[in-house]
């Protein structure tokens, strides 16, 4: 069994394919976080059970008396506010006497096969009860009377556990929570460094690397979003670990609102490290029988680095989060018209792409913004889901059946959470825009969001797309958020329940997308916010590929790509080859061929020479789309480190074919490169396709490939792929 609960300790082992949690039941029911990390069988577990408190100053249990236990220094499994831990708390719940004291004690658990799902939320799944196991840990507070139940489950075949929260009030009385984490784990030692990803609209995803220092340290959005500023992922690294070795511990949050990411070290030296959801802005009122449902952390656990770390989290999010028919269905190459026409196009001009396209043997054309309501620029029209005639005369079915019959699919472009204010919808229901009361709402791209917190909204926006999608064919949706959110506030919550909006909001996202993908399970979506401003899992849950960024310039997608592959993987990452004059045709073509591939330019404009390129990366995405997609990714030299090249490699699960991809982002003089390769067999014997020769496994990882003189210039890069 991957769970079992010693009675006689009162300990609960958690074991993974490679990892194991140990949780203690001390004294008076408090619970305790012993272990996590590679996995061990032993049982006894007492000498982590206290940590040495700070002489008076960390309270202790009078029942327990003071022998060195206290809520202040012990490993709590689940740290609360106000009753002796100091540290930044998991769980805040305020009573009906105003205080927000919170004690959660042991009071009973269970454990079952297979995972369930989360009311309201996305989370990973599975198909198989065997695939899985859960433990729900239930704890109350005897004051409040709040419940908690800590839910953990475990998977057989990855070293991967989930961490998640349900707060319930079996009282008669109205509960308030004030903060509710999902995952609150304490480290022993303080010994590593954070490592996260910032960045901004066009350069997302850049990794941060800093030592653990004394206090609280983190990252946190509070932009309605995940964000293109912060993403819901960390990584703590213990101390010298590297790319191939040493313990790493993964945290990615299943979710796509605010969020915080907390680690505090204290005068011990131990560390807290929280995720869930941002306290700021956030309350959520618990009437009597109801049940609040925080959303999932997915925990990675590996001793051999990051690029391990990262290639569990791809293995497992492939299988386990990525859902629907193109989860292992092949997605077909599209061509985006957004960079070729922006809003300046019509149904002849699509179908002059089309007719181009298909000769090209590209498999789809998406329109982008600008087909729908009055729509000629940023400022007017979205919530006005109608087709503009004048832009495609006869409406959109004879268009879309005009590329159908080229044997092409057809795509679109939504924003079903925003609305102009120059728009029929806004003029009809200014309510509807999230507001506050007596203030005038900031604009940004000349648009409102949209309360889709509110279920007539939602109906409203359904009511509109539902028949546009089900009358016209349509194959794709690009679903886009342009915006962050401010002055947040609806017109249908109660003054008591402003702090809900956020969470609210995010809530009816996912039902209206969930709606849409359950109602059209053989449409592709292709998330969308800004570019990568909402790339998080719960978005991959709903749309098997996301967006990666704006920025199609192959030398700045190489840093925005390395970081996103720190958690997400390549069949995740929306990258196409563009019109930017930055390079060539080949190595845009390289770049993008590590993520989902499609393109975003005017295909007329195409030279002869460019077009036959064209024509040669739209076999090498057949040929290789199943390894990329599948394969194990090996970052061999990092944008980050290195500011001159870049080099990352796939190799099949059966380490039978690998596809190395080298790029010069710029040179310098006398500039000697060796790369080693990764994750080969040394005994097995592979040819490279383009140059003919063979090589044994170990000689490209021990030896190398002598990059010197085959990519010389600035924006220049190869791809060799090699067979055993």
């Amino acid at each position: 069994m991957s769970i079992v609960y010693n009675e006689e300790k009162k300990l609960f082992h958690l074991h993974t394919s490679d990892t194991t949690y140990v949780i203690g039941v001390y004294d008076e029911g408090y619970l305790l976080g012993l272990y996590y990390g590679a996995h061990i069988e032993d049982t006894d577990f007492g000498d982590f059970m206290t940590r040495l408190p700070n002489a008076s100053f960390s309270p202790a249990n009078p029942v327990i008396g003071e022998h060195g236990f206290s809520p202040d220094t012990a490993p709590m499994e689940y740290g609360c506010n106000g009753a002796g831990d100091f540290r930044i708390a998991a769980l805040s719940v305020r009573g009906k006497n105003g205080d927000n004291v919170t004690d959660v004690r042991y009071r009973g658990h269970r454990i079952y096969a297979g995972k369930r799902e989360i009311p309201g939320l996305p989370s990973t799944y599975v198909t198989d009860d065997a695939e899985a196991e859960t433990l729900e840990i239930d704890a109350e507070d005897p004051v409040t009377g709040v419940s908690v139940t800590l839910v953990y489950t475990v998977f057989a075949q990855y070293p991967v556990m989930t961490k998640r929260v349900i707060v319930r009030n079996p009282t008669p009385d109205t509960l308030y929570v004030e903060r509710v984490f999902s995952a609150c784990n304490d480290f022993p030692t303080m010994d590593y460094d954070l490592l996260t990803l910032y960045g901004r609209h066009v350069r997302e995803r850049s990794l941060e690397k800093r030592p653990l220092s004394h206090g609280v340290q983190g990252v946190e959005s509070k932009r309605g979003v995940s964000g293109h500023a912060q993403n819901p992922f960390a990584a703590l690294m213990r101390r010298g670990s590297t790319e191939d070795s040493g313990d790493v511990y993964g945290f990615n949050f299943v979710y796509s609102g605010n969020f915080s990411a907390l680690a505090e070290c204290d005068f011990n030296g131990s560390t807290r490290f929280l995720m869930g959801i941002n306290p700021t802005d956030f309350e959520w009122t618990l009437q009597s029988g109801e049940a609040f449902y925080a959303p999932e952390v997915v925990c990675v656990y590996t001793d051999r680095g990051l690029g391990e770390m990262s290639r569990i989290f791809h293995r497992f999010y492939n299988r386990h989060l990525i859902r629907g028919r193109f989860q292992k269905e092949k997605r077909p190459l599209l061509i985006n018209s957004w960079e070729a026409a922006y809003f300046d196009f019509d149904t002849d001009k699509l179908l002059a792409f089309a007719d181009v396209a298909k000769e090209l043997g590209i498999e789809m054309l998406v329109m982008d913004d600008g087909w729908f309501g009055k729509r000629n620029d940023d400022r007017s029209s979205l919530g006005d889901w109608f087709v503009n005639e004048k832009k495609l005369p006869g409406g959109l079915k004879k268009l879309v059946d005009g590329v159908h019959e080229r044997g092409l699919k057809f795509g679109i472009w939504y924003e079903p959470e925003m609305i102009s204010p120059d728009s029929d919808l806004y003029r009809a229901h200014p309510d509807w825009a999230v507001h506050v009361e007596g203030r005038e709402p900031m604009r940004g791209r000349h648009q409102y969001v949209l309360d889709v917190s509110r279920a007539d909204v939602r109906d409203a926006v359904w009511g509109m797309m539902e028949p546009v999608l089900r009358e016209n064919g349509i194959d794709y949706v690009k679903w886009d958020f342009n915006r962050n959110v401010s002055d947040a506030g609806s017109a249908l919550l109660p003054p008591n329940r402003k702090k809900e909006f956020f969470h609210r909001f995010i809530l009816g996202t996912y039902d209206l997308m969930g709606r849409l993908v359950t109602t059209f399970p053989d449409i592709l979506f292709e998330g969308c916010s800004g570019g990568g401003g909402r790339f998080d899992p719960a978005m991959l849950c709903l749309s098997p590929q996301i967006w990666t960024s704006d920025n199609t310039d192959p030398i700045e997608r190489l840093t925005i790509q390395f970081g996103t592959s720190l958690c997400y993987p390549a069949s995740a990452m929306g990258a196409h080859v563009s019109a930017c004059p930055r390079t060539g045709y080949e190595t845009k073509g390289n770049v993008a061929m590590w993520g989902t591939f499609g393109y975003e330019l005017d295909p007329r404009k195409l030279t002869p020479e460019d077009r036959e390129i064209v024509r040669r990366q739209v076999a090498d995405y057949h040929k290789y789309y199943d390894l990329i997609r599948t394969g194990d990714l090996y970052r061999l030299i990092s944008p980050f480190e290195d500011h001159f090249r870049a080099a990352w490699q796939i190799v099949s699960a059966d380490k039978r074919s690998a596809l190395f991809t080298f790029v010069r982002m710029r040179s310098y003089t006398a500039d000697q490169c060796f790369v080693r390769l990764k994750g080969l067999e040394p005994d097995r014997k592979y040819t490279c396709q383009q140059t003919g020769r063979t090589y044994s496994g170990a000689y490209l990882m021990r030896a190398g490939l002598n990059m010197t003189h085959i990519v010389t210039g600035d924006g220049e890069s190869c791809t060799m792929y090699f067979e055993g």
